[in-house]
């Protein structure tokens, strides 16, 4: 008897799951809800060509909607499911319709952060960038010689400055912690983007917050900071981070901390019900942890497919990100968590290569303008070879000439 599988979100995790599981011969039924209107697609390039009229609408789409149709995977867009109900197995719509399912998988993503209201942040012109509808918004907000606020030193902080100076526009982003990129990378990198930024006309204010915006008709048009300074804003962006989008699945009564928490086969609290992509906290090295990438958002929607499908897939990630900002382009291989040291070699072509050490396990690597270092990583990573931190840290020493060392792998699978 044919089944029916229902997929909630259409990000990039969602859409690879439901073609995933076409790929593999499955011959449910799949639905596929989502709560935007438009066909899915790709969001890294919102904060790079869409922003800057380099690309169309079309260009996004993951896939073009004809192959939905001849696939056979329903598309339900612009649609908010209000009720999971885990004993009838079904969920209701916000249009009142009740689906069933057999299988049921969460790929929600996640959402923004806002600034607060209480500060200014509900005002017209203040943005965040996740969605095409944000990019849509900003299209219209983005222009020469206009004075833009960018709240955060993140990644989606730094690439959105980036934009703004390619279009002519006035650009300060201020960074609360006491340097850019503090959580997510080390200061030997930091400092790198910072003196880029710098060399591009970026005005980089570290070790400072915003208190408030004042309005006018709705409009946010000055800045106060928390060191006093205030300044003219035609535009405010915050890139302040994302929660993941855990809302339905709290309601159901999944177990949810920081993230849907699933084993490493992508199965929830209840067995019926799997979650991957950003809103997902699957085990990693004896910790739940999510990641936020596209190659996270593909790589565990395979695994839960073919969990759904009778295999028992583990999830064993190698994970790792990109960045473009101006010409400069930083690729991320492995996750630098519990680093205490690094290694840092410089390469052709203004480029840099930061590699992330826990005493003498390697880690992870931030190459900046250096495919290289990146790819050399990624082999090092998904071979389990340990390079030689002082071969690293010698200039004199080719890469190619560094020595490998083989791990012993640890089983990181665990139960919920």
């Amino acid at each position: 008897m044919t089944k029916r599988i229902i997929i909630v979100g259409t990000g990039q995790s969602g859409v690879s799951l439901a073609f995933k599981l076409r790929m593999l011969g499955c011959q449910d039924e799949i639905t596929l809800i989502g709560e935007e209107p438009d066909l899915p697609y790709h969001r890294p390039p919102l904060s790079k060509k869409y922003v800057t009229n380099l690309a169309e609408a079309d260009g996004l789409y993951l896939k073009p909607k004809q192959l939905y149709e001849s696939e056979r995977i329903e598309l339900r867009l612009g649609c908010r499911i209000t009720t999971l109900d885990r004993t009838a197995k079904s969920v209701t719509l916000d249009d009142g319709t009740t689906l069933r399912y057999d299988w049921l998988a969460l790929a929600t993503g996640a959402n923004a952060r806002r600034l607060p209201a209480s500060i200014g942040g509900d005002a017209r012109n203040v943005y965040t960038l996740r969605t095409l509808a944000d990019a849509r918004a900003l299209r219209d907000e983005f222009g020469k010689g206009r004075q833009l606020l960018v709240v955060g030193g993140g990644y989606i902080g730094l690439e959105t400055a980036a934009v703004a100076r390619s279009l002519g526009m006035h650009v300060t982003l201020i960074e609360q912690a006491d340097r850019i990129l503090n959580r997510v990378a080390s200061a030997e990198t930091a400092s790198y983007f910072n003196a880029l930024h710098l060399q591009n006309g970026v005005v980089i204010r570290e070790g400072v917050g915003l208190d408030g915006l004042e309005q006018h008709e709705g409009q946010a048009v000055r800045a106060r900071l928390s060191d006093g300074s205030e300044m003219d804003v035609d535009v405010v962006v915050a890139g302040i981070g994302v929660n993941p989008a855990t809302e339905l699945a709290e309601r159901a009564g999944l177990v949810v901390v920081n993230g849907i928490v699933v084993d490493s086969c992508g199965r929830t609290s209840d067995p019926s019900i799997y979650a991957s992509g950003d809103c997902a906290s699957f085990p990693y090295r004896g910790v739940h942890m999510r990641l936020e990438s596209i190659q996270n958002a593909v790589d565990m929607a395979d695994v839960v497919a073919r969990s759904m499908l009778g295999e028992e897939p583990h999830y064993l990630p190698i994970p790792w990100f990109w960045s473009d900002q101006y010409a400069t382009k930083l690729q991320i291989a492995g996750l630098h968590l519990g680093y205490n040291r690094v290694a840092v070699r410089e390469a052709p072509r203004s480029g840099l290569s930061v590699w992330y050490f826990d005493d003498d396990r390697f880690l992870a690597v931030d190459a900046i303008n250096d495919p290289k270092a990146f790819m050399t990583a990624k082999r090092w990573l998904t071979a389990g070879f340990n390079p030689s931190f002082d071969a690293l840290a010698d200039p004199s020493v080719e890469l190619s000439a560094i020595p490998e060392f083989v791990l012993t792998r640890t089983n990181t699978t665990q139960e919920i």
